[in-house]
């Protein structure tokens, strides 16, 4: 086993014993405030509700970690263990053109992996989400979901599979560069198809039908300056109970999509401070900012391979004996989450600066009372915990912790 193999390893076990860690401060800050609601939310959430967040979040606290070490047994098995080679092994004796054989053995790791987490994902979905009365899924629905995302992995993924691996093998030493093209292209594409053309593929949309609502929608856009193709309402309810919108799509295919979860827990003032806060993030530009971040990290990301695909070891420490293109783009898929995890609270650290900012833009156009008022019956219909623990929070939580997000609305709702 050489030096490689050996630092990677060391990650892998750096990582699991850091976030380990981060779970256990994490149960005890929520389980040493279980029995008394915080002070300033006092008769906003009850103490029956609080118990249920505290137990909820414990329970998915346990489920993660179980969750976590599948990810790494799966991981070590495909590098490490010969998984990638044994794939390529089976498809290079079986096909002659290289192109095909790369993409079989890119599809086929991963729709192993989408069937290695069908168990994980069913006891979530039929025992942690339905213990807690969150589930709303029947196992007809949920087979049909996996079957999708397995025909979308195998039609969008072998058609991405297949340009990356031609770039990689027709354009010389600045395929790298090519390959981050794609990369870019694929996300503003995604971006653009996903509310119209493959949300839809799991969830109905049908048009907002409430004309009060949507008078009062449409007089916060123009306040705002926003244009969009149109607010829907996705069936949400068909899986789960919890509330959530989003904006989708580019330029004039903007989409503005409400759970029809949210709709139900949630008054007119509070779907309009929610709505506010997400035009926040268009207005102060959020998405772009993000988007260029990312691709600034995935374009040094895409140079780091273009060096290693030319490195032997790279390939024999990571358990593929023979060089290939797939190869070596499935190793840095696998290998670079382990070895760029300690990043994630820099990008947390961003993404809770744009929330800031949208819910003050929200208190300047919406009723910041009104927001506050809305985080905290989502807060309570979603049973997430008003006590985690900071540093937990600060490593997995994109978003700041509802109490600190109140609190700096507090001033403009007095």
């Amino acid at each position: 086993m050489g030096w490689f193999s050996l630092l990677f390893i060391a990650a892998l076990a750096l990582d699991l014993a850091l976030k380990f860690w981060l779970d256990a401060r994490q149960r005890r800050s929520v389980l040493a405030h279980r029995d008394a609601v915080p002070a300033d939310f006092a008769g906003r959430i009850s103490l029956d509700d609080h118990h249920k967040a505290a137990d909820y979040t414990v329970a998915k606290l346990r489920a993660a970690g179980e969750d976590r070490l599948l990810r790494a047994a799966l991981l070590l098995l495909y590098t490490l263990g010969g998984g990638i080679a044994l794939l390529d092994g089976l498809f290079g004796r079986v096909l002659e053109n290289p192109l095909l054989v790369g993409v079989c053995t890119v599809l086929g790791l991963y729709e192993i992996d989408l069937l290695a987490w069908l168990p994980s994902s069913y006891r979530r979905t039929f025992g942690l989400e339905a213990r807690f009365a969150f589930n709303r899924s029947t196992r007809k629905t949920f087979l049909l979901d996996q079957l999708k995302v397995l025909a979308l992995t195998l039609v969008l993924g072998g058609a991405l599979s297949a340009a990356a691996l031609w770039l990689m093998s027709a354009l010389g030493g600045l395929w790298w560069l090519a390959l981050w093209g794609l990369w870019l292209a694929t996300v503003l594409l995604l971006i653009w198809a996903y509310p119209r053309f493959i949300a839809p593929i799991f969830n109905r949309m049908t048009p907002l039908d409430d004309e009060s609502l949507r008078g009062r929608i449409q007089a916060l856009l123009e306040r705002c300056g926003f244009r969009s193709g149109g607010v829907f309402v996705m069936d949400g309810s068909r899986r789960s109970s919890h509330g959530n919108a989003y904006f989708g799509g580019l330029g004039r295919s903007k989409r503005i999509v409400f759970f029809d979860t949210l709709l139900a827990q949630l008054d007119g003032d509070e779907i309009e401070a929610v709505l506010a806060h997400e035009l926040g993030h268009f207005r102060k530009r959020h998405q772009l900012i993000s988007l260029t971040v990312s691709g600034l990290f995935v374009l040094g990301a895409s140079a780091l391979l273009g060096w290693l695909h030319g490195q032997p070891w790279f390939y024999a420490q990571l358990g593929v004996p023979r060089a290939s293109d797939h190869a070596a783009l499935l190793l840095m898929l696998q290998a670079a989450p382990v070895f760029f995890a300690l990043l994630k609270p820099l990008s947390n650290m961003l993404s809770r600066r744009n929330e800031f900012e949208a819910d003050a833009f929200a208190a300047m156009h919406a009723d910041g009372a009104k927001l506050a008022q809305g985080l905290v019956k989502l807060t309570r219909e979603n049973a997430n915990t008003l006590t985690p623990d900071r540093l937990y929070s600060a490593w997995h939580y994109s978003h700041p912790p509802v109490p600190e997000r109140i609190a700096r609305l507090q001033p403009s709702s007095t």
